[in-house]
């Protein structure tokens, strides 16, 4: 099982960066935490390193990885061009949860980008992957250290549980600030465009880009693509979620499940009753997209912890302050 090292999350001590920034150097695997989730390391620059990335995810080859990098000059040298809203949105968004799309530099390995000729880029805030970044001298490759489509680890242990026979060394520096991922903009067209919602909510994101566009398709198999998490099926729980339109619903579902013998792990929006039955669970999460956000992958965990048969799901609101959060719960209840 992995080694966890215990870290401040605003004042990482040298020794365990420099600990995380050896094994990374020869070639291993670390769980480290960013602003959004916890990421799986590796040497962005690395072939080896990278495919061990996609082998103790099982990820397809296909689908990309996301360079981090401590600001826009580390980034820019990724890139074969970098366009001016590139500039605009890193001015005023980074370091934190915003990747941008652009086209990959020759040198840049094209296992990282999944074969594509983009590379997804972000600067993260979190000091301790900021540190590792800085000891280390190069990118990392972080995707979310979690096995392909399972849900997003917003804890160190959370890593460990899925992933602790292949990551080496996990860096514990508590609960992620915000709980989802980074917002994905790709601006290699005249239009940005967004194709995966996140962190950073969409009319924040049109302060600097007005004109960026919602592009968030759900893609099969191991067809290409420019981004992570389009995957129709994504950040999902072993539980079967099904997602109800309004309370009623949920709580109509919850009922027959019950009645059919099933447990059942139920999350609503906002104060639930104090009513308890045998083989339910319920999670109240705020009514706030932010904090919302920050709970929502830590409930579903506990759920699948306790092992219900079934999560029900009370839909949240459908305006842009939502939306990363309703596209996960969407690719979370898709059955494919």
């Amino acid at each position: 099982m992995s080694r966890v090292l215990p870290v401040d999350p605003h004042a990482p001590d040298a020794d365990v960066v420099d600990e995380a920034a050896r094994v990374l150097r020869g070639g291993g695997l670390v769980g480290l935490p960013t602003e959004t989730v916890y990421g799986l390391a590796a040497c962005a620059l690395d072939e080896d390193a990278v495919a061990r990335v996609f082998a103790a995810k099982g990820r397809p080859t296909s689908h990309p990885l996301i360079a981090h990098v401590l600001g826009e000059d580390e980034a820019r040298r990724l890139a074969a061009q970098w366009p001016d809203v590139a500039h605009r949105l890193a001015s005023a968004f980074w370091p934190g949860p915003l990747t941008l799309i652009v086209d990959r530099a020759g040198d840049v390995p094209s296992a990282v980008a999944g074969g594509g000729d983009s590379i997804a880029v972000r600067a993260p805030s979190h000091p301790v992957a900021r540190a590792v970044i800085r000891a280390l001298g190069q990118p990392i490759a972080a995707p979310s250290a979690n096995r392909f489509q399972g849900l997003s680890p917003t804890t160190a242990d959370h890593v460990v549980r899925q992933l602790g026979t292949f990551v080496g060394l996990v860096l514990d520096a508590g609960p992620c600030a915000a709980g989802i991922e980074s917002t994905v903009v790709d601006v290699r067209s005249p239009r940005p465009r967004v194709l995966r919602p996140g962190a950073l909510d969409l009319p924040t994101l049109r302060t600097i880009a007005p004109d960026v566009e919602l592009h968030s398709d759900a893609l099969a198999g191991d067809e290409l693509r420019a981004s992570p998490g389009m995957q129709a099926k994504h950040y999902s729980p072993r539980a079967q979620l099904l997602l109800a339109s309004d309370r009623a619903g949920a709580e109509r579902i919850t009922v027959e499940l019950l009645a059919r013998g099933k447990s059942v792990g139920l999350l609503v929006l906002g104060p639930s009753s104090k009513r308890t039955f045998p083989r339910l669970a319920v999670h109240s999460l705020p009514p706030d997209p932010v904090a919302y956000a920050h709970a929502m992958f830590a409930a579903l965990h506990a759920l699948d912890e306790i092992g219900v048969d079934a999560i029900v799901v009370e839909a949240v609101p459908q305006d842009d302050a939502w939306l990363a959060v309703a596209d996960r719960l969407r690719r979370a209840a898709c059955p494919g």
